[in-house]
């Protein structure tokens, strides 16, 4: 029996062949091989992920607002709003351009002033509005000239 072992031993047996077992992690965080493209790549996802929670809140709230002006209270208050100011400013303009009425005039929109002046020399009427910050603009209308 026993040599029926050895015989069996002999047969199946191969030659061994060993090597140094060397271990190495895959992430680079752990074996510094390519580490900066690593940390690049999750830097750029968690822009990306803040950057998409950012533009969906933008959007969000720019629907809301959409949303907000578009009611039917909203339109009618917009119009009256813009009746009034065409008014306004209607009522403005035929004061400027009468013969009769005044030389000069000034009016208060939102914070803003509104100032004329008609100069019957140079015949031109000078319109100025400064706004709150004190940044102006200045319109020079002649009175003569129009082929109307």
């Amino acid at each position: 029996m026993r040599a029926i072992l050895i015989t069996i031993l002999l047969v199946f047996s191969h030659q061994a062949f060993a090597d140094t077992l060397t271990h190495s992690f895959k992430n680079p965080s752990f074996s510094g091989q390519g580490y900066s493209n690593h940390v690049l790549a999750i830097e750029q996802l968690q822009f990306q992920r803040k950057k998409d929670i950012e533009d969906k809140k933008e959007s969000e709230a720019k629907a809301a607002e959409r949303e907000a002006a578009n009611t039917t209270l909203a339109k009618f208050l917009n119009n009256v709003e813009s009746r009034i100011y065409a008014n306004l400013s209607k009522q403005l303009v035929d004061n400027m351009f009468t013969d009769d009425g005044a030389t000069s005039g000034t009016a208060n929109v939102e914070g803003a002033t509104i100032y004329w002046v008609k100069d019957t020399t140079a015949d031109t009427i000078t319109v100025q509005i400064t706004e709150q910050d004190g940044s102006f603009t200045e319109i020079i209308v002649p009175l003569t000239g129009f082929g109307f």
